[in-house]
């Protein structure tokens, strides 16, 4: 492999690829959860183990696993893993093998198919007819009974499993496939009073830890709040009309709860978005996509610069009133919208140059539509998804849970919250909505029958408010005319205290997030938070050139088993005020050498102004060796993802420069690294070892350093 940085984005694909060889130890809590949901349940590991080459939704495979491997039983659970993949081998359509699959059932004259399909109405010949995605046939008749019972075919289609036949004729113009059966991927039906008789069983510790489960994630990976923004993805899916952004960094799985979790929802780009596509055709007159779902997600919403008007308008009345026009008639429809988008800023960037909705579309920034959103995910917070970050425990079945959350959406725990608390007046009566309907569904999951202790409705309340707080002060920060009256995020308790509501990055920023108003960018008056007209001083500017000037210049050695070096001493000072640092260093490869980047880099995030950020450009090697590649890409790919948490975007391409290791600057410093930074001896005393916590106290190997200016 040639290309570093096509081998670095292979590796989100790599994440997770191996299937385990030992049978996992089950716990206290997987053998609660098959003692009361026996057959509705599955191990969620063994959806790696059957997928194979086949690409299909998590659903569709755990569709299958539940019907030969819903035991607690390892030799019943090996012999569905096998029924399984053979079913997969024998009637999934893999894409590149369609020519053989349809030579298969021109010999047979039937067979059974696995495909995902798409029906369309022929006008001409007054008929319905099928598409087969991956076996790539089109044109099949397929009787209206079959469409009325399945009116999702016509709109984003459904995985099926079907039998076809094979029928030549020599009219030219009949399509030789017929179709014998269809039957979506989907469960018969639930059971609801089981699930809320059996969730009285489980403590809402365990039963949180179980829907945690049941969307793939190893709950003990997430602390409390980690598991609650998990969950929030899980409430379009169980509230009617509910709208949620998630704006968040590459590789943490914002999308993956909405492309995989449920056959209730799709998922599309936010670039193939139409007003036909997504509500109505005019010409046809037929409904779009919110029709027929429960959810419409839209992924890279933020990379969608080209927003049609037309339908942000339209979007603006559907998000607000559940209804949208065209032509002469008013349709309503109780899909709810999920907009997940990467950013790539950090939060304190975005709060000190604009606002937390800095990603999106200009189209998208108007405050009327971002005043709809109910509730903005902080999709920072999530940590980059990694292999140990997937669940090898129990979880329910994700389309019998898919079913037990649309059966609830016609619920509203909106009030539940009303026999403990009471919101502020000065809360707007859609800031209010926003609130209630987050709650409402949080409720709906956490507490399904509606009845929860004071304490674990506090918890849901605050989570929900903070999340409407998070919008309504973006749109503050774009919108001076929304700031006239105050508004106060807090709630009562029954003994009249009030209890002030606050974001995470306003605690951690507060000289960002609390900042006057007119030091916001766009706001009219720019001039700064500390005078209004002051000229910023060209002080700092000045003594950083000159603190520069004064450094050493020239050549260093440090001997064997010296001690009292460090980065912080060695480098830092030459790379003070650089916004683009450069280091060439074929030998970041071993762990060692990665801890070696990691400590550098969190000492020049540690060095710079949090709100601002920096380029940090590694030229490197790949290992000669495939395996010590493999982990060598994916410690890098863990490096990139921690480093761009912390303002620094870290891009990783092949050194064409040999051995040579130095480290250039936008400041005009050019160090020459005899051994690049993998300066210290190797340690064998853990956690224990001062070495471990501070460089200085580690013995270094014998290297020089010689430190260049390169222009004034």
């Amino acid at each position: 492999m040639t290309n570093l940085e096509d081998a670095l984005g292979m590796m989100d694909a790599l994440a997770g690829d191996e299937v385990a060889g030992t049978v996992p130890v089950k716990s206290v809590l997987d053998e609660k959860i098959h003692g009361h949901f026996a057959g509705a349940v599955v191990r969620k590991d063994l959806v790696k183990a059957v997928r194979g080459n086949a690409v299909v939704p998590s659903y569709v495979l755990e569709y299958l696993l539940g019907q030969y491997a819903a035991s607690d039983h390892e030799a019943t659970i090996q012999a569905g893993i096998d029924s399984v993949r053979k079913i997969l081998a024998t009637h999934y359509v893999n894409r590149n093998e369609h020519k053989f699959v349809k030579s298969e059932i021109r010999r047979k004259g039937r067979h059974r198919v696995i495909d995902k399909v798409t029906v369309t109405l022929n006008e001409k010949d007054d008929v319905h007819e099928a598409d087969f995605e991956n076996l790539q046939i089109k044109g099949v008749v397929i009787d209206d009974a079959t469409v009325n019972r399945n009116p999702k075919l016509l709109v984003g289609g459904v995985w099926c499993i079907c039998d076809i036949e094979y029928f030549h004729t020599d009219d030219p113009r009949a399509v030789p496939w017929i179709l014998g059966s269809l039957k979506p991927i989907q469960v018969a039906g639930v059971d609801i009073e089981h699930f809320y008789e059996a969730r009285k069983s489980f403590t809402t510790e365990e039963w949180i830890d179980l829907l945690v489960q049941s969307i793939g994630l190893n709950p003990e990976q997430f602390n409390d709040r980690g598991k609650l923004i998990a969950l929030t993805r899980l409430i379009p899916f169980v509230e009617r009309n509910f709208n949620v952004v998630e704006l968040g960094p590459k590789g943490t799985g914002k999308s993956h709860t909405f492309s995989e979790f449920s056959p209730n929802g799709i998922l599309i780009s936010g670039g193939e978005v139409t007003v036909a596509k997504l509500f109505v055709n005019n010409a046809s007159g037929r409904i779009g996509l919110v029709g027929y779902w429960d959810c419409v997600a839209f992924d890279e919403f933020a990379a969608n610069r080209r927003a049609d008007q037309n339908l942000v308008n339209v979007m603006k009345n559907y998000l607000a009133n559940k209804s949208f026009s065209r032509g002469t008639s008013i349709y309503g429809a109780e899909a709810s919208m999920a907009f997940i988008g990467n950013t790539t800023h950090t939060v304190p960037y975005m709060l000190k140059n604009s606002d937390l909705f800095d990603e999106l579309p200009e189209a998208y920034r108007d405050p009327a539509w971002l005043d709809r959103i109910h509730h903005y995910i902080p999709g920072w917070e999530v940590a980059p998804i990694r292999s140990e970050m997937f669940s090898s425990g129990y979880g329910f079945v994700v389309d019998y849970l898919a079913e037990i959350l649309r059966a609830k959406r016609t619920e509203d725990f909106s009030d539940k919250y009303k026999g403990y608390f009471t919101l502020d007046n000065s809360i707007s009566t859609r800031d209010q909505d926003g609130i209630r309907k987050t709650f409402s569904g949080l409720m709906k999951l956490v507490h399904p029958t509606g009845e929860a202790a004071e304490g674990e409705i506090r918890a849901l309340l605050e989570f929900a408010i903070e999340g409407r707080k998070r919008v309504k002060d973006s749109i503050l920060r774009i919108d001076a005319t929304m700031r006239d009256t105050a508004v106060y995020f807090r709630y009562s308790d029954k003994a009249g205290v009030w209890h002030e509501v606050a974001t995470l990055e306003e605690r951690q920023y507060p000289q960002l997030y609390r900042r006057a108003w007119s030091a916001v960018p766009g706001s009219g008056d720019e001039s700064g938070v500390d005078g209004v007209g002051e000229s910023p001083s060209p002080t700092p500017a000045v003594a950083e050139r000159a603190r520069h000037a004064e450094l050493f210049q020239g050549h260093r050695d440090f001997v064997e088993n010296q001690r009292g070096i460090s980065f912080e001493t060695l480098l830092l000072p030459y790379l003070a005020g650089a916004t683009e640092i450069e280091l060439h260093d074929p030998y970041i490869r071993l762990a060692h050498q990665g801890r070696n980047l990691v400590e550098l880099l969190a000492l020049i995030a540690a060095m710079k102004d949090p709100a601002e950020e920096i380029t940090f450009k590694l030229f490197t090697v790949l290992d000669d060796d495939p395996d010590h590649e493999k982990k060598q890409l994916q410690m890098l790919t863990a490096i990139v993802q921690g480093a761009v948490q912390q303002g620094i975007k870290l891009d990783v391409a092949k050194d064409p420069g040999g051995h040579d290791r130095w480290i250039r600057t936008d400041t005009g410093w050019r160090i020459n690294l005899g051994r690049g930074l993998d300066i210290f001896q190797k340690s064998d005393g853990g956690w224990l070892d001062f070495g471990s916590s501070r460089q200085e106290f580690r013995q270094v190997r014998a290297f020089g350093v010689t430190y260049i200016r390169e222009e004034d």
